[in-house]
C-alpha cells in the first residue's frame, strides 16, 4: 500500500486558456520518481479529450516522460463531499409526498363528514305517517358542522404544510440545477488520472540508488468553456485621457472548478484545422501505376497461425455476470466486450470459403464472389446462394456491363494511415480482427454523455450587447491574460473576470444634426493606441465617478478611433434656418440658379467649454450639366464617405467657451440646364 500511495501523484490546477469554444488546461504535480518509473497523475476531469493529453518534465532535468495514457478509475464516493445537495431534493421529495398523502387523507375525512345526512326509515304501505324528530336532525347537524370545523382546519394546516415543503424542494432543486459539475453526483464516483512512465539517464536501475524528485506539467483540452468581452470605461471632464478596465463574461461547464488559477482568454478555435493540404502532381504523358501509400504494408503471412496456441487452451473464465447474461457496463475508456466469432456460413453457390476473413486492412479483402455473367453479389447476403439468372427476353432490356474489377495497390484511408489512433485487436477479438491495427473504437457512452453536457454551456443566453469572440475578432486571433488569479467554478453561469488595465485616449465632443432634428447627443471619442485589439462588448461607462449607461463599444483595432454616444445634451443647443433663391442665368436664362443659404446657432449653457461637431449635407449629383457650388467654411469628413458619413456629408467644428453661442453661415448654389428643371416641381428639398 505504501508503494501504491508514493506512485499516486496529486496535481493542482494551475492556469487555464479559454478559447472560442474549449479551453486548454494545465496542471502541476510533483514527486519522487519510483525505481520503475510507473506514477500516476489524478485530478483530471471526466470531460477531458484523450487525444489532447500533453505531458512534460519541468526544469533542466534528465528525467524524460517515455509514456503517457489517460485512465479511468472507479471507487465508492466520499459521503462528505458527494450527495449533499442531492440528499436534501431527495429527503424533501420524500416529505413532500407524505404531506400530500396525508393531505389527501384529511380531504377524504372532509367529504365523509359533509355526507353525512338523515335517512329516515322506509316507511311500509300500511304504516301511519312518523312525526319528524327535529332535535334529532338538529344534533346531526351541530355534529356535522363541528366535525368539519375542526377538519377544516386541519386541513388548512397540511396545505400551508405541503406548500412549504414544495417551495423547500424547488429552492434545493434549484441549487442543485447550479451547482458545479464538480461535484460527484453518484454514489460511485469515477476519477481520471494519467499513467505516466518516466525514464532517462537519471532514473537508476538499482534499486539501492536514491529516487530523483521531478515536476511535470499535464497538458488537456476540455469542451464546455466559453467567454465573451466587457469593458469598464472611466473618464473625468476636461482630460484627455481615461480608462478602460477590460473584463470578461465566462461560462464554464467541464466538471471540475478553476480556482485560483492563471486565466487567459484567446479568440482562436480549437478545433480549427492546423494540418497542411497535401498537394498532388499532375503528369502528362502515358499511364503510370498509382504510387503505394508510405508507411503501410501487407498484413504478413500466417497471422492466424499465431494465436493457434490461444485457441487451444480454450475459451476464458467469465469473471463477472453470470453466463448469458448481459454484460455489465462498462467505464469510461475501457475496451468494449469481446464479440464472440459468428457462425460459419453455409457454403452455397457464390460463398466463399470458410475461414476467409470478414474485415482487416484494405488490401486484405477478397474480391466478391460473382454470379454467372460476371456481376457481384449483393453485399446484403454475401453468404447466400445466388439464384440462377433468368435469360433476358428478346428485344428486353441489355443488362448493364459489369463493373471493372479494381486493380493496383490497396488505398487506405486517411483514418487508416493516422498510426497515433489505431489500436493493436487483442487474441479476444474477432479472429479476422485480431492482431492487426484498426482504428480506435468510438468512446464510451459515458464519457460522450460528460461531454454532451459540457457542450450545454454554448447555447447560453449572451448579456446584453455582448458578441462572441469568433464575430468579432474577424481574421485575426488575439489573446487576453489576467493579471491575477481568479476563481470560475463549473456552474453553467456566467462569471466576471477583469483582465487588465488599458490606458485609451478619451476626449468628449458633441455631435448635431440640425437638418434632421434639434438634438445635440454627447459622445466619448475613444481612441486605441495600444498594440492589442478591443474587441467589441459592452461598456459601462462612469463619467466624474457617475455611472452614466451601459453602451455597445465596436471593435477597435490597434490605432483606431471611435465614438461612444452618451446620449442627449440638454444644455447645448441648436437652431437652424434655411433660405432659398432661385434666379435665371446665362444667354436667354437656360441655366436656372438655386441658391440655399443655411443659418445655424449654438449655444452652451455648461460651466466649461465644449466642442460642438456640426454636421450637415449637399446634394450630389452623376449628371456632368449640373453643377453644385459650396459657400461655407464646412470640410468633408476626415476617413471619407463610409458606413458613418452618407455622401455629400459637411462638417462643422466649433469650440464653444462656457455660457457662449456662435453663429454659422453656409450654403451651396445649384446650377441646372433650363432644359432639365422640374416644372413645378419642389426644389426646396
Amino acid at each position: 500500500m505504501a508503494a501504491e500511495a508514493a506512485q499516486r501523484w496529486e496535481s493542482t490546477l494551475d492556469s487555464v486558456v479559454v478559447y472560442a469554444q474549449g479551453a486548454v488546461c494545465r496542471r502541476l504535480a510533483g514527486g519522487r520518481v519510483p525505481q520503475d518509473g510507473r506514477v500516476r497523475v489524478t485530478g483530471l476531469p471526466r470531460s477531458l479529450d484523450t487525444g489532447s493529453l500533453r505531458v512534460r518534465v519541468l526544469g533542466a532535468s534528465a528525467v524524460r516522460v517515455v509514456e503517457a495514457r489517460v485512465e479511468v478509475e472507479a471507487g465508492p464516493a466520499n459521503s462528505e463531499d458527494s450527495g449533499g445537495l442531492r440528499r436534501e431534493v431527495e429527503r424533501l421529495r420524500a416529505a413532500c409526498s407524505a404531506a400530500e398523502a396525508r393531505r389527501d387523507r384529511q380531504l377524504g375525512l372532509v367529504e365523509e363528514v359533509a355526507g353525512l345526512r338523515p335517512v329516515p326509515p322506509t316507511r311500509r304501505r300500511d304504516d301511519p305517517h312518523r312525526g319528524t324528530p327535529t332535535d334529532s336532525w338538529l344534533a346531526l347537524a351541530d355534529f356535522v358542522d363541528e366535525r368539519l370545523t375542526g377538519s377544516h382546519a386541519r386541513l388548512v394546516e397540511l396545505e400551508e404544510e405541503l406548500r412549504r415543503l414544495e417551495h423547500d424542494l424547488r429552492v434545493a432543486a434549484d441549487r442543485l440545477e447550479r451547482a458545479s459539475t464538480d461535484m460527484v453526483s453518484a454514489q460511485v464516483a469515477t476519477t481520471v488520472c494519467a499513467a505516466l512512465t518516466l525514464g532517462g539517464d537519471a532514473v537508476a536501475e538499482d534499486t539501492a540508488a536514491p529516487e530523483i524528485e521531478v515536476e511535470v506539467e499535464v497538458e488537456y483540452r476540455v469542451p464546455g468553456a466559453v467567454w465573451v468581452p466587457a469593458y469598464r470605461l472611466t473618464h473625468r471632464q476636461g482630460d484627455d485621457s481615461g480608462s478602460l478596465v477590460l473584463r470578461a463574461s465566462v461560462a464554464q461547464r467541464t466538471g471540475e472548478d478553476w480556482t485560483g488559477v492563471r486565466v487567459g482568454l484567446s479568440t482562436a478555435d480549437l478545433r480549427r484545422r492546423t494540418d497542411l493540404p497535401k498537394l498532388r502532381s499532375i503528369r502528362i504523358g502515358r499511364r503510370q501505376p498509382a504510387p503505394g501509400p508510405s508507411g503501410w504494408r501487407e498484413p504478413p503471412a500466417g497471422l492466424a497461425d499465431l494465436f493457434a496456441g490461444y485457441d487451444a487452451a480454450g475459451p476464458r473464465p467469465v469473471t463477472a455476470g453470470r453466463a448469458g447474461s448481459a454484460p455489465l457496463a462498462v467505464a469510461i475508456g475501457s475496451q468494449p466486450a469481446a464479440v464472440p466469432p459468428p457462425p460459419p456460413a453455409p457454403q452455397g453457390y457464390g460463398a466463399p470459403p470458410a475461414g476467409l476473413p470478414v474485415g482487416g486492412p484494405p488490401g486484405s479483402m477478397p474480391r466478391p464472389a460473382s454470379r454467372p455473367g460476371g456481376r457481384p453479389l449483393p453485399r446484403s447476403a454475401p453468404f447466400a446462394a445466388a439464384p440462377p439468372m433468368a435469360p433476358a427476353a428478346p428485344g428486353g432490356p441489355v443488362p448493364p456491363p459489369p463493373p471493372e474489377p479494381v486493380t493496383g495497390p490497396p488505398r487506405p484511408s486517411g483514418t487508416e494511415l493516422d498510426y497515433a489512433a489505431l489500436v493493436l485487436s487483442g487474441p479476444d477479438e474477432q479472429r479476422s480482427r485480431r492482431g492487426r491495427l484498426f482504428p480506435a473504437a468510438a468512446e464510451d457512452l459515458v464519457a460522450a454523455e460528460y461531454r454532451r453536457r459540457a457542450e450545454e454551456v454554448a447555447t447560453l443566453p449572451l448579456p446584453g450587447c455582448a458578441v462572441r469572440p469568433r464575430e468579432s475578432a474577424g481574421s485575426f486571433d488575439h489573446r487576453f491574460d489576467a493579471t491575477a488569479r481568479a476563481d470560475i467554478p463549473s456552474d453553467g453561469t456566467w462569471h466576471t473576470v477583469t483582465l487588465v488595465e488599458i490606458p485609451v485616449g478619451l476626449s468628449t465632443e458633441y455631435v448635431c444634426v440640425p437638418s434632421v432634428e434639434t438634438t445635440v447627443y454627447a459622445t466619448l471619442v475613444l481612441s486605441n493606441a495600444t498594440d492589442r485589439a478591443l474587441l467589441a462588448g459592452p461598456v459601462e461607462v462612469t463619467v466624474d465617478d457617475e455611472f452614466v449607461l451601459t453602451a455597445a463599444l465596436p471593435t477597435l483595432a490597434p490605432g483606431g478611433v471611435r465614438r461612444v454616444g452618451l446620449g442627449p445634451a440638454e444644455s447645448v443647443r441648436v437652431t437652424r434656418r434655411t433660405e432659398l433663391h432661385e434666379s435665371t442665368s446665362g444667354l436667354r436664362g437656360s441655366t436656372t440658379v438655386l441658391d440655399h443659404r443655411v443659418h445655424v446657432q449654438l449655444a452652451n449653457r455648461l460651466g466649461r467649454p465644449v466642442t460642438v461637431e456640426v454636421r450637415e449635407r449637399v446634394p450630389v449629383t452623376s449628371e456632368p450639366d449640373v453643377r453644385i457650388e459650396e459657400r461655407a467654411d464646412w470640410s468633408a469628413p476626415n476617413g471619407g464617405e463610409g458606413p458613418e458619413h452618407t455622401p455629400g456629408t459637411r462638417l462643422w467644428r466649433v469650440d464653444l467657451p462656457a455660457g457662449g453661442t456662435a453663429a454659422l453661415d453656409g450654403g451651396y448654389v445649384i446650377r441646372i440646364p433650363a432644359g432639365k428643371a422640374l416644372a413645378g416641381g419642389n426644389r426646396r428639398s
